[in-house]
């Protein structure tokens, strides 16, 4: 049975390969969710993707993903890793595990961006590793067991 794996991506992902390239790189977000699928299929996993600037409707995502049978997500919620309680009240809920996702190392940046409302409740955290942390972040997630 092919394993169900949800990559959600937060507030201005959606500019990935336009937006600071030297913080984030020129690959586009189109192009992430290529690769990340690809590298699922390789692994019998069928990667979904989904890109919110709202955070109701990632909240609401994260909810319809418990009954789609979703089972690991991978998120990348851009700043609302630092200042959202309903992403992570959201992710509790549905009690699927996850990975925080970041391209940058965002231990390195601003001290307002070390504080993760997500990172003591995921399975993992993956920063800093540019585009190459999805493709981890996927085989991980193709791996691990509850």
């Amino acid at each position: 049975m092919s394993q169900k794996i949800l990559l959600i991506h937060g507030p201005n992902l959606n500019l990935l390969g336009k937006r600071e390239p030297e913080k984030y790189g020129n690959t586009s977000m189109k192009d992430i969710e290529r690769i990340s699928q690809e590298h699922g299929s390789k692994h019998d996993a069928t990667v979904s993707c989904y890109q919110s600037n709202h955070e109701g409707n990632l909240v609401d995502r994260i909810h319809e993903a418990q009954t789609q049978g979703i089972d690991f997500i991978i998120i990348n919620a851009g700043a609302y890793t630092h200042t959202s309680i309903a992403l992570r009240d959201a992710l509790l809920s549905v009690e699927i595990p996850y990975i925080e996702l970041h391209v940058s190392n965002v231990h390195s940046r601003e001290a307002f961006r070390h504080k993760s409302f997500l990172a003591d409740k995921a399975v993992g955290v993956v920063c800093g590793l540019g585009v190459f942390g999805y493709k981890a972040s996927v085989e991980f997630a193709t791996q691990y067991k509850k």
